[in-house]
């Protein structure tokens, strides 16, 4: 087995070539699925029951109130993730470039989290959950941002799906933890903790790279603010990933957003908590068991783009038997089947991005403005899916159209050209 490489100077900017060992991976793999609990616990159970918890007497239904509450701290995603990724790109510091960053954006998630617990409103929810959006990003982008830093092209489909598997777990885990604690208050604090608790492993065991003083890009306010535009006409491969991302993750967030209402207002589920705890475990399960497979199966392939279409389509057909099978079996296998589609999507999607980045020092940066690809859907969806729920026909067409915006995602992976 090969050993995590040592810190480097000038080499934080080197395009890496040494193998990462399996320490290194797991504890990152540890420290993103830590971020997950942090932002799935609240999403899939916490706000929601908070929303119908304060739509009484607010002139607005649950639904609006979630959809407001979601949105505003998506839109802060959008800002936070690219920011906090140029800015660890900039960073010199004797911890490296991107571990300040970490342990900075999970302390505030954590304390951030408890902001949410004492909520006893919609605008001390709306504000709580927009901290954990600020705070959570940093450490998120930078820890993307580590894989293209210290991690060779072809192990990152394995990477990848070693940290997809995080995420899901990050997911299974914050959804766990929030239905287990015995209340919304002890929810948001379970999963404050483990967000705090995840990252160490990583940052107190695997020091960063750091970035030679003279190979940090000079500051001006103007450069900095200008570099987040990349011109799709200058890399066409990266307009044509991102817009990939964005559909296939739009449909998704059109499939998770009123999750919790299709089981309570549509199926009529008895005990809608306990049937989003058991379809998102159902899920990661086939989820886990396509994640790593695909990375590592597209890296001995040197592909990305069959598997990325093919996970597209799969997940597609599964958001349409939600429309067309609306009961609760019909629920648990398009949980599987989307389980299946998006645990080769996650690994393979990630190694392909990483594959398509202009350049070395804005790796952080670059990425950022990738992953405002996972956070704009959360803007877009609740203005989607309000409308479509409350007067344009209701859960079937909402998870129709998610059927067909994720199909269009996947076909036009086709587009991009410099990776096979």
């Amino acid at each position: 087995m090969t050993t995590t490489r040592e810190p480097a100077e000038p080499g934080a900017l080197a395009e890496p070539v040494e193998r990462v060992g399996r320490g290194w991976t797991s504890a990152l793999s540890l420290a993103n699925g830590a971020i997950w609990v942090g932002w799935y616990g609240p999403l899939q159970i916490l706000l929601a029951s908070q929303a119908k918890d304060f739509a009484p007497g607010s002139g607005m239904s649950k639904e609006t109130m979630l959809a407001w509450v979601t949105g505003v701290g998506a839109v802060v995603s959008l800002a936070a993730n690219p920011v906090f990724g140029a800015l660890s790109d900039r960073t010199t510091s004797r911890w490296g470039r991107r571990t300040p960053w970490i342990v900075a954006g999970t302390a505030g998630g954590a304390l951030s989290l408890l902001v949410l617990a004492g909520a006893g409103g919609m605008w001390t929810m709306m504000l709580g959950w927009c901290l954990v959006q600020l705070t959570l990003n940093a450490a998120f982008a930078a820890v993307t941002a580590a894989v293209p830093d210290r991690v060779p092209r072809l192990q990152r489909g394995s990477v990848g799906g070693w940290l997809g598997a995080a995420q899901i777990l990050g997911v299974v885990g914050g959804t766990g933890l929030a239905t287990a604690a015995g209340g919304v208050g002890a929810g948001y604090v379970a999963c404050a903790v483990f967000t705090a608790l995840g990252v160490l492993p990583y940052v107190l065991r695997h020091p960063d790279l750091r970035l030679a003083p003279e190979d940090r890009p000079p500051w001006s306010w103007r450069a900095f603010l200008t570099g987040f535009w990349l011109s799709p006409r200058r890399y066409p491969d990266l307009g044509w990933a991102w817009l990939t991302r964005f559909l296939i993750n739009l449909s998704n967030s059109l499939v998770l957003l009123y999750l919790l209402y299709y089981l309570r207002d549509r199926l009529h589920y008895s005990d809608p908590d306990q049937g989003v705890l058991i379809l998102t475990a159902v899920n990661g399960l086939t989820l886990m068991a396509t994640v790593v497979v695909g990375g590592v199966w597209s890296d001995r392939a040197g592909r990305r783009k069959p598997f990325v279409i093919w996970s597209g389509m799969l997940m597609a057909v599964a958001t349409a038997l939600l429309s067309v099978w609306q009961t609760w079996p019909g629920a648990l296998v398009a949980s599987a089947v989307l389980g299946i589609g998006f645990g080769v999507f996650t690994s393979v999607d990630f190694a392909l991005m990483t594959d398509v980045l202009p350049k070395a020092v804005d790796r952080g940066k670059d990425l950022g403005v990738i992953n405002v690809a996972n956070a704009l859907p959360q803007v877009a969806a609740p203005a989607l899916a309000a409308p479509i729920v409350t007067y344009l026909g209701g859960y079937r067409v909402l998870y129709l159209a998610a059927a067909v915006i994720g199909l269009a995602g996947a076909w036009l992976v086709r587009r991009i050209r410099g990776v096979d």
